[in-house]
Order: structure tokens, then C-alpha cells, then sequence
């Protein structure tokens, strides 16, 4: 009974782990709620007022999610640097309180302060962060003159309360993020196995939820990696270390990635194209192949299911002649005497589970160290051989950085004087609305620009935290009368409103605003200022504060959507072309390179992209067939990604893997992959740029001997040449809706 427990223990966790990878927002969630609460305490036991209570939770809060470097000590530095900034502007608050202009004017210069602080990196924008809220919490309160030694105390108290609970009681230590991150990615891989289950079991009408589930589950174990590649350096106090696994969980990922295409190409009457795991609502490719009810059938079901428990299976829980079975009964499939007699597609499919269980067996090697070998099969000691060879072909290298930018075009200079010019539109604007809340205007118009590069994503962050502050006050009304002066009550509903803000912060910044506004509706009921007119005024300074934010976005040193998609676009086709050209040069004998870098430096620079394209793809866009080009051409550009991610992790090998040798024949076709890109660029860049794509014959002929006497290419394995001829495919496929010219095919 016990033993039931601890695995339905297990697997909860796991989902928990899968859903906030790394628990970063649990971890911040809790971390926020533990502060006030011990911050409340200790004010309670010191008497406080309610109007000190209400200082000391929103400076407690502040302190807290405020500060995101992630060593400890320079959290500490950072923290300790905060008190003295809290109180100045606090003081500076109190004293302008009574001069208008000059207390506006000054409120300006430290919204630009705050802003352009972000220049400077983690703790630049952690200061200004704190700067800013701390005088916006004077003004909440009401701060004055007289009251200042009492504040002092109280920010004193939270800030103190917020060290304990970070370095103590919540503590957060990039080892212990990273080794969370590690968890997150086996339970996203093994739910990706479980969604690749339910594409091979789907009928013809369940095709498409089956297919969706997998393009979510890829998404997902993608987000992961990037997570875990972003902490590696600070989790790892080796740099080999730091370097095996980054090249594991590529491993690791690109495996399930072509396990989930197969299984897709063993269900279609034609071949899989990876665009479909990328473009959500791609058409479902016809279902005539599987599911039927044969042993070859439910063998591949079985072995999905034995590689699922083998990603599942916790560390240090890996011994065991049953699982050491399983281990080597999946490795034993990348043999072709142990492939079931089937289709070549669904062979492809056993093949690639054995590549999974390869994947599996590496990375747990390299996070835990050797392993028992007493139970290994030849299969087993051959990919364990392949693993040691790789891991000492690992290297490392510099990369060159990019040159900053200078003057009013560095993103931060032209933030600080967009939303500084913003922010007095909403001084005067709001000071109409009300002279008490017109900083609810002003706050609205400092965080639409936060964490935002161009007017798109201003206007449909706007639009969001309007919709979350309507319904936000629709609750804090209902809540303001069930409450009423129930002070303990109205503090605890508090903490559970932070917790759930910052926990779906990354989720939904609709939601977030939604759980401000109900607390804010709560504090305004404590501080017995609480009236449905209030809140109504709050929908109407928000309103007001999100058009001066897309008005000053939109005349003031603008960014627009178009232009600010343009760059990152540039910047991913320079970045798949650095992949792409280092990665045939390696495969063609040239000098090794930092591949995996290189592909990391991609992928985050396609994040980006995405992320920027989202007022094009939002569902409110009336511009649909542009949402739609969006959608197709960032789908393409992760297929080119996804195919160069492979590319690159299998150059890497050289020389040490016995199956791969250096071909000197690829870098003719990785010429006219990487010439295509290059004139793909030019023409993102100069819609009037001269280049032509070039069209040929596919990638393998190529290679092929046109001659009695030519070399083979079998020194160079199918597989890179099937992910060389998709890049070109796909690089290609790019061109058209990006209006870049094709030459017509010779008749």
C-alpha cells in the first residue's frame, strides 16, 4: 500500500515537474507568498496599522520577484543594494508628495531611470524595478512626511524577511534549479512518448487531437531544453560537465523529435514531412497504415510503452536485472538482426525507439556517472562504446559577440524615452480621471513596455491586461462584500491571489492581471477605501494607460511589428546559416567547430521570433491570411532548425564515431543550402536585393556515382543526407512566402 502511494507520489510529481519545468514558478510563487506572509507576521507582532501592513506585503513582494540573478551572492549584493534605493525613493516621494509638477516631473526622470537601468543587466533591472514600485507604494498609501520613520521600518522589516526567506527557508541554488530542470525534461519526454502512443493508436477521425498532442509534447520537451541549456553554465561547476549534457539533452531531444516524424510516416500512406509536427492545423496525412491488430503492431506498442518506464524510471531506481532487460531489449533494435520482420516504415519506427533508448542511456550517464554493466548485451556495449567515444570528442570554444548598439537605437535608451514620454501622457490624462489614482495610468503604461520590443506587442499586451483588469474587478467586488472588514481574511485571500499571479505570470498575462486587480480590490477594502466607483476608476486609468503606451510606442522612436519581425528573422536565417555552414564543413572534413553553441544561439534567436510575432498571430488580428503566413513561415523556420539541430550534433561526432567519416562531396550541397538562406536573408533585409534561389537535383543525387569508378557515399551516413535534402526542402519551401524569387524548373 505504501509502495502504490509513494509511485502515484511519483507520478503527480512528474506531471507537476512536466507542467512548470524546473518549478520555476511554483519556486517564485512560493517564495513571494512566504515573504509577506513572515513580513505580516512580524509587523502583527510589532502592532502595525493596517496602512504598515499593506507597505510592508507590497514591499515584500517587490524585494522578492524584483531580483532574478541566479547566483546567491549576487542576490545578496543586489538585495542589499535595494534597502538604501527603497528608502530614497520612498523619502523623495514623501517629500514631493505635497509639489505637484515637481513630484511629476521627478516621478518621470525615475520611470526613465528605471527603464534605461536595464542596460546593465540582472541588477540594473532590479534596482530600477525597485525604485519604481517602492514610490509607486507611497503613493498607494499615501505616504508623507511624518510617517517616514515608521515606513523606514517597515521596508526595513520586508526586506530583511525577504532575505531570510530566500536564503533559508525558500532557497533557490542553480545546482538544485538545474537538477529540476533535468526532472522536467524526462517527465516531458515521457509524455511525449505517451502522445506518440496515442498517434500510433488513433483512427482515422482521432487523427488530429493525436496529432496536435504530439506537436504540444515536441513544443514542450523543446522549451525544456532551452531552460536547461540557459543554466547549464551557472548549475555546473565543471565545464566538461556543463558541455556532456548540453550535447545529451540535444541528443535526447532530437531522438524523440524523429521517433514522433516516424511513427507519423508509419501511419501515412506517404512520407512524413517534419513541417507537420511544427504547423499547427497542417493537414493530417491519410491514416491507411496501422493501427491494425498484428504482433508486430502490438510489439512496437509494448516497446513504446518499455521506453516510456525507461524515461520515467527515477535516479538511483535504474538497477535491476528487469530493467537492465528492457535497456538492452530497446538498444537492440538499432542492430538490423533484431529489427522484426514488418514494413520498411515501421522498422524505421523500431529503429528509432532504439535511437531513443540510446539517447536515455546517455544522458543518464551524464548526469549520474557510470553505470552497471553487468547485464549488458553486446547491443548495449556497443552504445555505450559510441557514448565514451563521443564524450571524448567533446570540446570547447569561444564565441565572438555581437556589437552592441549605441545611442538612442540600444533597445533600452529608446524604451526609457518611449514609456518615460508615455508615462506623462498618463500623468495628465489620469490627473483628469482622478487627482488621487492617476498613477494607475501610469503604471499600466510602465509595464506594457516591460519585457515588449515593437507597438504590436505593446497594443496586444494592452489589450490583455484591459481584459484581466475587467474581470479582475468584477471579482474584487463580489470579494470586497464577502469579506467585508475581516482584516485576516482579506490578507490570507491576498497571499493566495500573489501566489496564483505569479504562477501563471508566464502563462497568461491575461490571468496575471486578473489576480492584481482582485487583490488590489482586497487592499483597497484594508485600507477602507474600497468602493465599486474605485474600481471602475481603475478599469478607466488602465484603459488610459494602455493607449499612451501604444501612442507613445507608436510616434516616438518607433519599432513597428513588421520591422521588429524583420530583424529577428534576419538574425535567425544568420544564425541557421552559421549551423548549417559549420556543421557541412565538419561533415566534409573541415576544421571542428562549436556546433552546439551554434545550434543553441539558434533556437533562442527562433524563440525570439516567435515570441515577437504574436500580435501577428494573435486570434484578434483581422489581417488573417498575413496571421496565417506567420504561422507557416515560423513553422518552417523550426523544421529548418530541427533538421540543422541533427546536422550539427552529428558532425560533432567526428572523428570518433565508427559508423561516420568526413565526406568531401557534402559541401557542394551544403553550398546551395547555405547560398539559398544567404539570399533569403539579403532579400528580408532589402526587399530590392538581386539573388536568385538555386533548384536542382535533390541532395542524394548529388552524391551519387555518375561514373563506373566514383566513390560511394556510404562513408557518410543515409540519415544525414535525408536531413540535408528536408533543410534544402524546407530553406526552399521558405522562399515563397517570403516573396523571395524561384526559377522556374527547366522543361
Amino acid at each position: 500500500m505504501r509502495a502504490a502511494g509513494r509511485a502515484a507520489w511519483a507520478r503527480l510529481w512528474d506531471r507537476v515537474a512536466a507542467s512548470d519545468p524546473g518549478l520555476l514558478r511554483l519556486t517564485a510563487g512560493l517564495r513571494t507568498v512566504a515573504s509577506i506572509a513572515l513580513t505580516l507576521a512580524v509587523l502583527s507582532l510589532l502592532h502595525a496599522s493596517v496602512p504598515h501592513l499593506v507597505a510592508g506585503a507590497m514591499s515584500a513582494m517587490v524585494s522578492t520577484f524584483a531580483i532574478r540573478e541566479k547566483q546567491r551572492a549576487g542576490q545578496a549584493v543586489t538585495l542589499a543594494l535595494g534597502l538604501p534605493v527603497a528608502l530614497a525613493s520612498v523619502s523623495l516621494s514623501a517629500l514631493l508628495n505635497s509639489r505637484v509638477v515637481a513630484g511629476d516631473v521627478f516621478f518621470v526622470l525615475l520611470i526613465f531611470g528605471a527603464v534605461y537601468s536595464r542596460r546593465f543587466g540582472d541588477r540594473g533591472t532590479a534596482l530600477g524595478l525597485i525604485g519604481f514600485q517602492i514610490y509607486f507604494l507611497s503613493l498607494f498609501i499615501g505616504a508623507t512626511v511624518s510617517v517616514l520613520p515608521r515606513l523606514y521600518g517597515v521596508i526595513g522589516v520586508a526586506f530583511v524577511c525577504s532575505a531570510l526567506v530566500r536564503f533559508a527557508l525558500v532557497p533557490e541554488t542553480p545546482t538544485g534549479t538545474l537538477d529540476r530542470l533535468r526532472r522536467a525534461f524526462r517527465a516531458r519526454f515521457a509524455q511525449l512518448v505517451t502522445a506518440q502512443l496515442g498517434l500510433l493508436d488513433a483512427g482515422p477521425d482521432d487523427m488530429e487531437k493525436a496529432l496536435d498532442d504530439v506537436r504540444e509534447g515536441t513544443a514542450r520537451l523543446h522549451e525544456t531544453a532551452l531552460l536547461i541549456q540557459g543554466r547549464l553554465e551557472d548549475g555546473t561547476s565543471d565545464e566538461a560537465v556543463a558541455r556532456l549534457v548540453q550535447r545529451r539533452i540535444a541528443d535526447a531531444e532530437i531522438a524523440a523529435e524523429r521517433l514522433g516524424l516516424l511513427l507519423l510516416t508509419a501511419r501515412s500512406a506517404e512520407r512524413g514531412h517534419t513541417l507537420t509536427l511544427h504547423l499547427p492545423g497542417a493537414p493530417v496525412p491519410s491514416a491507411d497504415r496501422l493501427p491494425v491488430r498484428d504482433g508486430t503492431t502490438d510489439t512496437l506498442r509494448h516497446e513504446l510503452e518499455a521506453l516510456r518506464l525507461l524515461v520515467l524510471r527515477p535516479v538511483g531506481a535504474d538497477s535491476g536485472t528487469g530493467l537492465a532487460h528492457v535497456r538492452n531489449r530497446l538498444l537492440g533494435y538499432r542492430e538490423e538482426e533484431n529489427l522484426p520482420p514488418a514494413p520498411d516504415a515501421v522498422q524505421d519506427v523500431f529503429r528509432g525507439i532504439g535511437e531513443a533508448a540510446r539517447a536515455v542511456l546517455g544522458l543518464r550517464i551524464a548526469v549520474d556517472g557510470p553505470q552497471d554493466e553487468s547485464e549488458d548485451t553486446p547491443a548495449t556495449t556497443r552504445s555505450r562504446e559510441e557514448l565514451d567515444a563521443e564524450d571524448a570528442a567533446i570540446a570547447g570554444s569561444e564565441e565572438a559577440e555581437d556589437a552592441e548598439r549605441t545611442g538612442l537605437r540600444r533597445p533600452t535608451t529608446r524604451a526609457a524615452v518611449q514609456v518615460a514620454v508615455g508615462s506623462s501622457l498618463a500623468i495628465v490624462g489620469g490627473e483628469f480621471l482622478s487627482s488621487q489614482r492617476w498613477y494607475w495610468a501610469v503604471l499600466t503604461c510602465w509595464i506594457v513596455f516591460l519585457n515588449t520590443s515593437s507597438t504590436g506587442e505593446i497594443l496586444v499586451k494592452g489589450y490583455r491586461r484591459l481584459l484581466g483588469t475587467v474581470l479582475g474587478v468584477v471579482a474584487g467586488i463580489g470579494l470586497a462584500g464577502l469579506v467585508g472588514h475581516h482584516t485576516w481574511t482579506a490578507f490570507a485571500l491576498v497571499l493566495l491571489f500573489i501566489f496564483a499571479m505569479f504562477y501563471t505570470a508566464p502563462l497568461s498575462y491575461t490571468l496575471m492581471s486578473f489576480f492584481v486587480t482582485a487583490m488590489l480590490g482586497l487592499l483597497y477594502t484594508l485600507l477602507h477605501t474600497y468602493s465599486a466607483s474605485v474600481l471602475v476608476l481603475r478599469i478607466e486609468e488602465t484603459a488610459l494607460g494602455a493607449a499612451c503606451g501604444v501612442v507613445a510606442a507608436a510616434l516616438v522612436l518607433p519599432v513597428h511589428t513588421d520591422r521588429r519581425t524583420n530583424e529577428l528573422l534576419g538574425t535567425v536565417l544568420a544564425r541557421l546559416t552559421d549551423v548549417t555552414e559549420a556543421a557541412v564543413d565538419q561533415l566534409s572534413g573541415g576544421a571542428p567547430a562549436e556546433l552546439l553553441d551554434k545550434a543553441r544561439d539558434l533556437d533562442q534567436a527562433l524563440a525570439d521570433l516567435s515570441a515577437s510575432t504574436q500580435p501577428l498571430t494573435h486570434p484578434i488580428t483581422p489581417l488573417r491570411a498575413r496571421r496565417d503566413t506567420a504561422r507557416f513561415v515560423v513553422a518552417l523556420l523550426e523544421t529548418c532548425a530541427y533538421h540543422a539541430r541533427y546536422l550539427a550534433a552529428t558532425a560533432e561526432l567526428l572523428p570518433t564515431h565508427p559508423s561516420i567519416a568526413a565526406d568531401p562531396r557534402l559541401r557542394e550541397a551544403g553550398h546551395r543550402i547555405v547560398h539559398n538562406i544567404g539570399v533569403i536573408g539579403a532579400h528580408v533585409a532589402d526587399g530590392d536585393a538581386v539573388g536568385v534561389i538555386e533548384t536542382g537535383p535533390s541532395i542524394a543525387s548529388l552524391l551519387r556515382p555518375g561514373t563506373p569508378g566514383t566513390p560511394r557515399y556510404g562513408r557518410v551516413t543515409d540519415r544525414v543526407l535525408r536531413h540535408l535534402q528536408r533543410l534544402d526542402e524546407a530553406v526552399v519551401g521558405l522562399a515563397r512566402p517570403l516573396g523571395v524569387p524561384i526559377p522556374a524548373p527547366a522543361k
